[in-house]
Parts: structure tokens; C-alpha cells; sequence
């Protein structure tokens, strides 16, 4: 079984991720779910709950057996190939994807800022109705902003490597 989610993981982060920020516009959610929430607002609020376990087993499906290295290599001291690849970018060159350059770093943030957006939505749903609730929405809607944002990078790095693919 883990097998085979292991192999639809990053599906269905992808699909999730997808459907909760296009979506994201029409939810209306303050300090708490409301009684009479909207279809929008608790779809958003369940899949987005959904989404933690998911996010946290593929950052640790990623980095098991050393691999951390290759998403967050500056943890391990490890600045040649992030450097390398910007001294590229600056020259008009594309960084390579694979091994620990800087389309990796791209990869290891964006996985880390998926499962703080699912954290942060999470605390505010644990927080509903309290003095904190607004407290973990800010950072929620902050968190989301920066995966959006990096997702999109992301996406630009994933078409950048399949036309370098192709040459």
C-alpha cells in the first residue's frame, strides 16, 4: 500500500494544492467555521486538513536515506552547486535539475512551505473560535501566498527542464 501512494503522492499534492488555491477566493472563514458555512468554506477547510498527513509523508518520503542533502544541502554546509547554478543564471544559463543545485533548493522550500501552509491552516482550525484564530489565519493566508508563489517557480523550473530535455 505504501507502495502505491508513495507513487501517487505527488499527484495528489498536486491536484490538492491546485484545487485549495483556485478555490481560496470564495472561502469565507474569519475566526471560525460558521454553522451555516458554505460548500466553498468547508471543502476548503477538510481538504486542506487532508492535505497535512499527505504534505508531511512526501517531505519525508524526499529526504530519507540522506536525500535531505539534495533539497536543503546547506544545512550540510554544502553551497557549490546552489552557487554554481546562480553564477549560471547570472550568465544567461539555466541551472541543471538534479543533485543538490539550485532547482532542488527550489524543490526542498516549496515542500517546506507546503506543509507549513497545511500546518498553519491547521492551528487556525484547532484555534477556531479563540483569541489566536485570527493570529494563525494571518499566517496562514502568508503561508499560502508563498507556496502560490513557489509553486509557480516550481513550475517554471519543471518547464525549464523538460525543453532542456528535449535539445
Amino acid at each position: 500500500m505504501w507502495e502505491k501512494l508513495q507513487q501517487r503522492l505527488h499527484l495528489l499534492l498536486i491536484l490538492g494544492s491546485l484545487w485549495l488555491i483556485v478555490t481560496s477566493p470564495w472561502v469565507l472563514i474569519g475566526r471560525q467555521l460558521r454553522a451555516s458555512a458554505s460548500w466553498w468554506d468547508i471543502g476548503h477547510v477538510y481538504l486542506g486538513l487532508a492535505m497535512l498527513p499527505l504534505a508531511a509523508l512526501f517531505l519525508l518520503k524526499n529526504c530519507r536515506q540522506g536525500h535531505w542533502r539534495l533539497y536543503f544541502p546547506y544545512l550540510g554546509g554544502q553551497w557549490q552547486d546552489v552557487g554554481r547554478d546562480c553564477r549560471n543564471l547570472c550568465r544567461g544559463k539555466l541551472p541543471v535539475a538534479g543533485g543538490a543545485g539550485l532547482i532542488s533548493v527550489i524543490e526542498g522550500g516549496l515542500m517546506l512551505l507546503l506543509v507549513g501552509t497545511c500546518l498553519t491552516g491547521a492551528m487556525w482550525f484547532v484555534q477556531q473560535g479563540g483569541s489566536d484564530a485570527l493570529f494563525w489565519r494571518g499566517w496562514h493566508i502568508d503561508m499560502a501566498w508563498a507556496f502560490g508563489v513557489g509553486l509557480i517557480v516550481h513550475m517554471l523550473c519543471a518547464m525549464l527542464h523538460v525543453i532542456d530535455m528535449m535539445r
